[in-house]
């Protein structure tokens, strides 16, 4: 099977290029060490005596800002180096931030072919080799394999797009996951599509989402908050409603839900975070007859500011801290997956999603089983249900109670997870 993925993913790579191409120019970064995408990984130390090397890849900005407390756990192990790699140029960018001075070695993945991945895989020479999420890369976990190196999945998740291919495909499902040692799986639900698809139990464990663990923005104060409010131009008093991590069409949707507040007299103002900040220039159309401001262009926006777009990245979990109300992206239709609601649950927001947070079924199930957080069927029941909470504090403070409640109740994680990685360093 390795040998179709081979001769197959040369010329695919080929025909993608254009577009791979097109997204690294428009998100920006991508030169800094490219080669490392080609498997030049250099300055690498010869793995020192007696400690083990773990290699452990997180592709995008969540998976960096998930990873930290793991990172600080095993940063304080003696006899374990520690090298990071991720795939986005702004991940890259955090990783560096964050996590130079807790490794080994922090670089850019290689691309999955066998010239890159094998010439990578020489220069690091893990012990160990951890993946994160649903990202399941072949050839690396051949290279693993060729090598006898342990490879594990943490926080593992099985989509429902990604759980129906391989489903589809079981030959080569129990092909690619079973070069998997071990399995942490961030939910029972995702631990029982890895069983049905034929991994076996001795392999899987339930650890729990590791991002209940790793709020990226240390809890601001009052003044802070009042701080951050006025450098955005909002008031002191107003109604701050947070699109967070808004996909296409959501922001038309918010704009809505903002131009009716205000109409009912209440000085509703709008913080949009867009899941990818290079749509800037598609939010500014939607809210041009606005006054409104982009924080990539300067922190500080003109006194009376109704429309705040934070086209930046890495700060979600700090700007969510001063709304009163938030509306989860990625969920409403023609858009799919859904967008984390744990930020707003740590910090004590109230929040609204539409109907397909698929990425996020066990999770939302549980909000609102507990009263903790809202579903919409649609764009317009989104508008009506924000009017609603936002005339309604009592009910907002409950909701955000229970979604705190929920929060803390999920929390233990990531010392579950460092637990089974210590084990499978140990065998």
């Amino acid at each position: 099977m390795i040998w179709l993925y081979r001769i197959l993913f040369l010329p695919a790579l080929i025909l993608a290029s254009p577009y791979y191409g097109m997204r690294m120019l428009r998100r920006g970064g991508y030169a800094k060490d490219f080669s490392h995408r080609w498997g030049s990984q250099k300055n690498l130390p010869v793995p020192a005596l007696g400690k083990k090397r773990i290699w452990l890849q997180a592709v995008s900005v969540g998976e960096i800002q998930a990873i930290a407390p793991i990172v600080e756990k095993l940063s304080k192990l003696p006899n374990v180096e520690l090298v990071i790699t991720t795939t986005t140029s702004t991940g890259y960018r955090i990783l560096r931030e964050k996590y130079s001075d807790k490794c080994l070695y922090v670089g850019v993945f290689p691309i999955d072919f066998v010239w890159f991945s094998r010439r990578a895989w020489r220069h690091i020479k893990p012990d160990l080799a951890i993946l994160m999420e649903g990202e399941l890369w072949p050839e690396h976990l051949r290279q693993a394999k060729e090598r006898k190196v342990p490879a594990m999945l943490i926080n593992a998740r099985m989509s429902d797009k990604s759980f129906k291919r391989y489903s589809l495909f079981p030959f080569v499902s129990r092909k690619i996951i079973g070069k998997l040692s071990k399995i942490c799986a961030s939910s029972e639900f995702d631990m029982e599509r890895f069983a049905a698809l034929g991994t076996p139990r001795s392999k899987l464990a339930c650890t729990g989402n590791i991002k209940f663990d790793s709020s990226d923005a240390s809890e601001l104060s009052s003044e802070e908050k009042s701080r951050l409010k006025a450098e955005m131009g909002f008031e002191e008093n107003s109604f701050v409603l947070l699109g967070s991590s808004t996909w296409k069409g959501e922001e038309e949707m918010l704009v809505k839900a903002m131009e009716k507040l205000r109409a009912d007299g209440i000085d509703c103002r709008l913080l949009l975070v867009p899941r990818h900040a290079e749509r800037r220039a598609e939010v500014s159309e939607t809210i041009k007859t606005f006054p409104h401001h982009l924080r990539s262009i300067s922190k500080n926006a003109a006194p009376e500011t109704l429309i705040y777009l934070a086209d930046t990245t890495g700060e979600l979990s700090k700007l969510t801290q001063i709304a009163d109300l938030a509306f989860i992206g990625k969920s409403l239709p023609p858009n799919v997956g859904g967008q984390s609601p744990i930020d707003c649950a740590a910090s004590e927001v109230p929040m609204v999603y539409g109907p397909n947070m698929t990425n996020f079924r066990r999770a939302c199930e549980t909000l609102e089983r507990e009263r903790a957080a809202i579903k919409v069927p649609d764009a317009k029941s989104a508008i009506g249900e924000i009017a609603r909470l936002a005339k309604n504090p009592d009910l907002r403070r409950t909701i955000a109670n229970s979604a705190k409640a929920w929060y803390n109740s999920n929390q233990g994680a990531a010392q579950r997870t460092f637990e089974a990685i210590e084990a499978e360093l140990s065998e």
